[in-house]
């Protein structure tokens, strides 16, 4: 086996990448990276009634989002294609009679719909039945044109242990594996099978994938023993989950929300801080760091910060890894990529764009909340009078109604209409009257926007909505507290 580090992302194109995929490509991508070593894409389509068309170029697709480049794969090749598990089915045979023939699997003819009674193994499962045909049998069999399938031989005693980098020591008896199918009654191997074969060809070191094939670990090593070939370093993650309305906590599914890397992208996430935060769902640094980007998240990854138990897949934290990563955008690249989610193409507010961008980067935690956050601007939302009032800024009713006449006094004394000169004509009412300038701007902020809580001042407000409806919105605020 190779000195070098090799790990291996082997998804089927059978759809989107699901959470629980995207976090095993990451790991193996960043373990990899981390010791020096390749990163190999393989696509595993050996059930090709599970394919779906175009499933192969979102997995292209979203690796390539994600920032996650291989060294080798079906699209950019490599020394040890193809990488396609179908282009490889003339293989897999030679490797199955091999094992027939040194005793470490067998020929069954038995078909689906056969009886299961009598089984040798105490599990549910096929009966082994065809486990001990002479030679004869089997030859009869195969001139007469019965179909058959090539099965493993497990032995029926004795156990399998193995030490994996996050789970440790791992020992499980042979009497309870069943004799798996390694090649189908078509000549494709199943997945159990070219997976195995295909890891040893391509000199893979490390194999990362979730816990739920733990359990099937121990048929893997038996073939590795079976062939002779030395058996790679097995790195087994911990299941995601997802939390319910009612709190309770199961296997991360679409009930849960959004579980591909494309939905969150379409909702308008960062497609770095989804890696950030998937790389969080099992793994800690040992720090109190929890914002990462890639370089950081390369140079810092080990197994020894994997954990066992099931991570917890968390919207909110989600969201705040979102936001932070959205405040280290560049503003103009910000501004770009944000504009499409606000929806004022053709209105005058998109002439202010740059404006109001500054004013979501450090307010927003995912694009899709642009559209709710300026609403207010296109319409004033109907409010209660009751927002004025406000016991820190000494506000009441009738200091509101004193203020906004202020505050209409001076608009028609404000030449340029820009967020400069409205801030020093305020600053300058404020000085003037010996007024705080916080205490100044409460009723104007309320009466121009109708929220308590706004993404930017008062002056930002009014300089977007215009000197117009600036004043309109004071008269209407003013006849309110009156």
């Amino acid at each position: 086996m190779s000195d070098k580090v090799r790990t291996r992302f082997a998804p089927s194109p059978t759809g989107y990448m699901h959470i629980g995929n995207l976090r095993t490509a990451l790991y193996a991508y960043l373990y990899a990276k981390a010791n020096g070593g390749d990163f190999i894409l393989r696509i595993e389509d050996t059930d090709q009634n599970r394919f779906v068309e175009g499933a192969t170029q979102v997995i292209y697709d979203t690796l390539k989002t994600a920032g996650m480049q291989h060294d080798e794969g079906p699209d950019i090749g490599g020394n040890y294609g193809p990488y396609i598990q179908s282009e490889r089915k003339g293989m897999y045979r030679e490797y199955a009679e091999e094992l027939v023939r040194n005793g470490h699997a067998y020929y069954c003819f038995c078909q689906k719909d056969d009886p299961k009674e009598d089984s040798e193994t105490p599990q549910a499962g096929y009966n082994r039945k065809c486990r001990n045909l002479t030679p004869e049998e089997v030859e009869a069999n195969i001139a007469a044109g019965k179909p058959y399938v090539i099965r493993q031989r497990i032995p029926l005693e004795g156990s399998t242990g193995w030490n994996d980098l996050v789970f440790g020591e791992i020992t499980v008896e042979n009497s309870t594996l069943d004799d798996q199918i390694l090649l189908k009654s078509d000549g494709m191997p199943t997945y159990n099978f070219a997976n195995v074969i295909d890891d040893h060809l391509m000199g893979i070191t490390h194999i990362i994938r979730g816990s739920e094939y733990l359990s099937s670990n121990p048929k893997y090593l038996l073939l590795y023993q079976a062939f002779g070939w030395e058996a790679p370093e097995y790195i087994h993650l911990p299941l995601i989950c997802g939390k319910g309305p009612d709190g309770t906590v199961s296997k991360l599914s679409k009930r849960h929300g959004a579980v591909s890397f494309q939905a969150l992208v379409e909702e308008g996430y960062l497609p770095s801080a989804i890696i950030n935060y998937i790389a969080l769902l099992g793994w800690n640094p040992g720090t109190e760091q929890e914002i990462f980007t890639m370089d950081e998240l390369r140079a810092q990854f080990r197994t020894a910060g994997i954990h066992k138990s099931p991570a917890i897949f968390d919207y909110q934290k989600l969201n705040w890894v979102n936001g932070e990563h959205m405040k280290m955008l560049d503003p103009e690249y910000f501004r770009k990529a944000a504009f499409p989610y606000a929806g004022i193409e053709g209105t005058p507010l998109a002439d202010k764009w740059e404006h109001i961008a500054s004013l979501m980067q450090p307010r927003i935690q995912k694009y899709s909340e642009i559209p709710q956050q300026i609403a207010f601007l296109s319409q004033m939302p109907s409010y209660d009078k009751e927002l004025f009032l406000n016991k820190k800024n000494k506000s009441t009713f009738e200091t509101s109604a004193e203020y906004i006449r202020m505050a209409l006094g001076i608009i028609p004394c404000i030449g340029e209409w820009t967020v400069d000169a409205l801030n020093e004509a305020f600053s300058a009412l404020a000085e003037s009257h010996e007024l705080k300038l916080g205490r100044l701007m409460w009723p104007v902020r309320i009466a121009v926007s109708g929220l308590m809580i706004t993404p930017g001042s008062a002056t930002d407000i009014m300089y977007l909505i215009g000197r117009e409806e600036s004043v309109a919105r004071l008269e209407a605020g003013l006849a309110k507290v009156l």
